[in-house]
């Protein structure tokens, strides 16, 4: 079975959603949190209070969704989303009013929206859709999970088309907490974005969605015996990869692991993001996203390039790495 991306959207940190430029020139900013470039919510959630009820991981996923599936001009037959830890803001903001208030005269909204599927619902609801809803909530591989059940979906022969996407939201008290842990103490940046996809086994596009793998394992000769085994599943060889996608973020205890899966592509072109993106559980789907427009424009800026040339553009290869646990390969292009 072919599954192809015949659609795709994202809220990220890197380019502003009402003027975007492929080849626009980015410079590296010198920070260690990214926020991302919203746009304006009103021209995807046309009512107010609806859109006032929302918080802004809501907004963000709920926006993104709406606009891939305006582009792709069909109704899915399942809603696929994941995030790594959901609506933060709203969750904080009910624990706060629950501490102030003293358990006392609290307001439900919050606590409504901060379930991790508001943003698979919200969208259901905002197209009159009953179809097959879920969301995976697997820390950093929750978007491969949701990738690999919309592809089992489209196995089945009433389904046609899955939308399927992430979120993250980096609230400020999020951020505070995560780093006393030590997440971004070795070089790492913190993120936040919204990406998503429609997926379909019926129309053909320019980027198929050929597989996608997780693996867990701590030793550096595991990922590369993972890797080749992945590859040879697949009918590839890691010469006919063209460029390499790798979630290297700067954090130093995760960097040999890049390294490792990287020297096993020695003629592949590599591709890095997280210098522009952060680092969040679900980074992994502007990955994809990234990957999608590499295909689509047969280009790569010149700010997302680390080594080679990239004249070829045909086979990527995306690799993830969340805590030297979890470990994620989804494999990408226009020819297999």
């Amino acid at each position: 079975m072919n599954v192809y991306i015949t659609a795709c959207n994202s809220i990220n940190p890197v380019f502003q959603p009402d003027n975007f430029s492929w080849k626009e020139k980015i410079e590296t900013p010198d920070v260690i949190r990214f926020t991302c470039k919203e746009p304006d919510y009103k021209a995807f959630i046309t009512d107010s209070a609806t859109r006032r009820r929302m918080s802004r991981a809501v907004k963000m996923g709920v926006a993104a969704a709406l606009q891939c599936l305006a582009d792709a001009e069909v109704t899915p037959d399942a809603i696929i989303t994941a995030t790594g830890l959901g609506c933060l803001g709203d969750t904080e903001k009910f624990l706060k009013t629950l501490i102030e208030n003293g358990e006392d005269l609290l307001n439900p909204t919050p606590f409504i929206q901060s379930t991790f599927n508001t943003v698979g619902a919200q969208v259901a609801i905002a197209q009159k859709n009953t179809c097959y809803n879920t969301t995976y909530v697997h820390r950093g591989i929750a978007f491969e999970n949701a990738l690999t059940d919309a592809i089992l979906q489209l196995g089945e022969s009433a389904v046609k088309n899955v939308l399927t996407g992430a979120y993250e939201e980096l609230t400020d008290t999020s951020f505070d907490v995560q780093r006393r842990l030590g997440m971004f103490r070795r070089g790492g940046r913190a993120g936040e974005g919204s990406a998503f996809f429609m997926l379909s086994s019926e129309t053909e596009s320019f980027c198929r969605l050929k597989a996608v793998n997780v693996a867990f394992c701590q030793e550096k000769s595991e990922i590369r015996e993972k890797l080749l085994a992945f590859l040879c599943q697949n009918d590839i060889n890691p010469d006919d990869i063209d460029i390499f996608i790798s979630g290297e973020s700067g954090n130093t205890d995760e960097q040999p692991f890049y390294d490792t899966v990287e020297n096993a592509f020695p003629s592949a072109s590599t591709v890095h993001y997280k210098h522009l993106s952060g680092d969040y559980q679900t980074v992994s789907s502007f990955a994809l996203w990234l990957a999608v427009k590499i295909i689509e424009n047969q280009a790569v800026p010149a700010h997302f390039l680390k080594t080679g040339k990239a004249e070829k553009m045909d086979k990527i290869l995306i690799y993830n790495n969340f805590r030297n646990i979890n470990h994620s390969f989804i494999l990408c292009g226009r020819q297999f």
